[in-house]
């Protein structure tokens, strides 16, 4: 009776990790950028009964997770009229920021930027977004958007537009502008390598094989190589469909009591079996 024990001890666990995972879509539907994922199971290694010649004789020991799988689909776009928001359109591209600290890069959907006080376009943790640096589109970098490189005697900073291949355009106070930089996309290979590391950024994108000649200076510009565009003044929302989610968690729900009736079933049995020897 042990083995058909161990066998729903392991569904019991396969349905818990499967409603961590649901619970953690359905507490991010509203979580900028977040991409929903899903868990795959496998089952373990069989016990051989019998190597029979016309067929192995074999009984299994339980599930255990194949993998966590990523929705890499696109979410909805909302307008927010926010200067600084940006979102991703009908592309796989990523953002990528770089913490000024560390030094390390990371990849982001979520396009929820602003300026810092340095003037340095950052996302909400102060990682600074990456791209052109200069009016020649020429310089990679931290994108600082201010009036340098204005044209001689020109008016003070006003605001600044991002256009749909990511161009920075810096509005003057006199009416004039001019191009300061260009945000720029990365895309990868197989996005499923990416590492959440929270607050919407994912970390290891070695991993994920960055496509052109690697880390940021492998970015390029939106609207090329499939990466989409830039809408500015638009967020991208996460992609979890609710109903299919709480669908799933009933499903998750009934597994996991199938498999505790399994363990209470082989506790009886077990009991029978004691109860024969007095």
């Amino acid at each position: 009776m042990i083995p058909s024990l161990n066998t729903g001890v392991s569904g019991l666990q396969q349905y818990q990790n499967r409603l961590e995972v649901l619970g953690n879509n359905i507490a991010n539907a509203n979580t900028v950028g977040y991409k929903s994922a899903r868990l795959d199971s496998a089952d373990t290694f069989s016990r051989t009964l019998s190597a029979a010649t016309s067929g192995p004789i074999q009984i299994g020991t339980g599930v255990g997770s194949g993998t966590i799988r990523t929705n890499q689909a696109d979410g909805v776009l909302s307008n927010t009229g926010i200067e600084g928001d940006l979102a991703v359109s009908g592309g796989s591209g990523y953002f990528l920021v770089k913490d000024s600290v560390t030094s390390e890069v990371y990849a982001t959907r979520a396009g929820d930027f602003s300026l810092d006080t340095s003037g340095y376009l950052t996302a909400p943790g102060g990682q600074r977004v990456q791209g052109f640096t200069d009016s020649t589109l020429s310089t990679r970098g931290d994108i600082k958007i201010d009036d340098t490189g204005k044209p001689v005697g020109a008016g003070d900073f006003k605001s600044f537009s991002v256009n749909a291949q990511g161009t920075i355009t810096v509005h003057l106070t006199d009416g004039q502008s001019f191009v300061r930089g260009q945000v720029l996309l990365q895309r990868f290979e197989t996005p499923d390598n990416l590492t959440k590391a929270g607050n919407n950024l994912y970390s290891g994108l070695a991993n994920a094989g960055p496509l052109g000649a690697g880390l940021v200076s492998g970015a390029v510009p939106p609207g090329t190589l499939g990466v989409g565009d830039i809408k500015q003044g638009a967020l991208e929302q996460s992609n979890v469909d609710l109903t299919g989610e709480f669908s799933n968690m009933i499903i998750a729900q009934r597994g996991f009591q199938a498999n505790a009736r399994v363990i209470t079933t082989s506790d009886e049995l077990m009991q029978e079996i004691v109860s024969l020897k007095r």
